[in-house]
């Protein structure tokens, strides 16, 4: 007898960081995969045909998340979804609506309801912790959990646009599963590092970078919750395959500040200028967040060290470390909060 076709399973933004990994991990398990790209022959989502399992597993389907018809027939055939495609803008917004909030907030919907056509049970759908630090009445001397929000209109009047799709587009995806009986659960990580398998630097990656080569502005010794993009992709499988998930989930295991960063990777990595750091404490400027909800599942992430050390590894490999004429160090917009202008 023939064996069973594998289950499949539907990936939206296949090509990005956290997607990336998270394609690999599910043809590692034996999955068929449907991803989504903006262009199947672009050579920046080359590096998924390379995975193990693609020739096989893989389909690559074009497909932007504002494009409903499009997300439809990629999840089509499929049992469940992950929707990792959100925008996380490296440079200054200008139109926030066609930007960030349309993509995020409408994207979701998008998503949610080309589920709804194929009649898909669950969904996972990747938030951030940026749904769920900024919220101003919350007790100063209380860990943050699910239970709290981002204050939405706070995060509007700040012109802070990530921290408002992020979180109208969280709290969209599951009022939707309420109201129409999909299962979806959510997962929000916070800063995400570890090695790259895309070819394109992310913005959170881009913020290593400049700490380890030493760009030009001082920084603030703020503290940083950091989660390895590998144990992002294991908790998002993890929430999908378990059948009690339900809401959301915080993935944000460690917590280390700017200069403990230097001090860690100068011990490996000596021969680096890395960043000038102030002396400041800014503990309570970036409050902590607990993880035990997705512990609880059985979630177990890697320790800090190895996300760091990994990090850096990747980056000398693939010569991002070295300096190039006509490429400054460059701090991304959305992490300029954490320096000295």
């Amino acid at each position: 007898m023939a064996s069973p076709p594998p289950p499949r399973l539907c990936v939206t933004g296949g090509g990005g960081y956290i997607a990336s990994w998270l394609v690999k991990l599910l043809l590692s398990r034996g999955y068929a995969v449907h991803a989504t790209v903006r262009d199947p022959s672009d050579p920046k989502n080359a590096h998924l045909r390379q995975l193990d399992g693609a020739p096989d597993r893989l389909f690559l389907f074009k497909a932007d998340v504002l494009d409903r018809d499009a997300l439809a027939a990629a999840a089509a055939g499929c049992e469940g979804v992950f929707h990792v495609a959100s925008p996380v803008p490296a440079d200054k917004v200008v139109d926030p609506e066609a930007e960030v909030l349309g993509p995020a907030v409408k994207g979701t919907l998008n998503v949610l309801e080309a589920c709804s056509a194929n009649n898909i049970q669950k969904v996972v759908v990747v938030s951030s912790t940026a749904a769920v630090q900024l919220n101003p009445s919350w007790p100063q001397d209380r860990i943050k959990d699910e239970s709290c929000w981002s204050d939405k209109d706070f995060c509007l009047k700040n012109g802070d646009w990530y921290a408002a799709s992020k979180t109208i587009a969280e709290e969209t995806a599951l009022e939707y599963g309420d109201k129409n009986g999909v299962i979806v659960a959510t997962v929000c990580p916070c800063v995400v590092l570890g090695p790259l398998l895309q070819p394109v630097v992310n913005t959170t990656s881009e913020l290593l970078v400049y700490i380890i080569k030493g760009g030009p502005r001082v920084m603030k010794n703020v503290p940083w919750n950091v989660v390895d993009v590998r144990d992002v992709a294991d908790a998002l499988l993890l929430v999908y395959v378990k059948v009690e998930s339900s809401g959301r989930y915080i993935c944000a295991p460690n917590r280390i500040c700017t200069k403990d960063i230097v001090n860690l990777l100068k011990k490996a990595y000596p021969n680096y200028n890395y960043v000038n750091c102030d002396d400041m404490d800014y503990e309570s400027a970036i409050t902590p967040v607990a993880s035990e909800k997705l512990k609880n599942l059985g979630w177990k992430p890697r320790k800090i060290e190895e996300t760091f050390l990994d990090s850096t590894e990747h980056y000398e490999k693939a010569g991002l470390l070295q300096d190039l004429e006509g490429c400054p160090c460059r701090l991304p917009h959305l992490f300029q909060f954490a320096s000295h202008k």
